[in-house]
């Protein structure tokens, strides 16, 4: 049984995680990170056949830095706005002070003229610890569904 208030700050980091993602708070959202952190994005298809092709790999946070740095300074890419629809999220288990999580996402992304469209549709699965009194992704696994991404994928899911 997990205790109501470390449930609810992992439900309350799971939230804002997708939070900051659509309001581009993207410098912010890196503090949902430890610093030795893995984030992956990988084709359900992949998942399913035991291939290990990410579509994103950032192997620590200062890789997730770069990420955003490179989207700031950098990056060409089709001008949108996010919209995540976060599921039910569910504590799987703690082992030694981490946390399995899991929740299933939908991303939807409006482009400059107002048309918003299906982006991405899958599943977050996390391992969360604790640092003091504050959840942090350990890992971050994200298994999209939606293997052709209709665009480029420039701003996390």
């Amino acid at each position: 049984m997990i205790e109501p208030a470390k449930r609810a700050a992992i439900n309350d980091l799971m939230a804002d995680y997708c939070h900051f993602i659509d309001d581009n708070r993207l410098e912010d959202w890196l503090g949902f990170f430890v610093e030795d952190c893995v984030y992956k994005i990988l084709s359900r298809e992949n998942v399913d056949s035991n291939l290990p092709l990410e579509l994103m790999l950032c192997s620590n946070k200062n890789m997730l830095r770069d990420r955003v740095l490179s989207l700031r300074q950098a990056n060409i890419y089709n001008i949108h706005t996010d919209k995540h629809v976060l599921g039910v999220v569910r504590i799987l288990g703690e082992e030694n002070g981490l946390y399995r999580v899991q929740a299933n996402y939908t991303v939807y992304q409006t482009n400059q003229d107002g048309v918003s469209m299906l982006f991405s549709v899958g599943t977050y699965r996390d391992k969360i610890r604790f640092e003091g009194a504050e959840p942090r992704f350990v890992e971050k696994i994200v298994v999209a569904d939606t293997f052709g991404i209709p665009r480029m994928l420039s701003t996390p899911l």
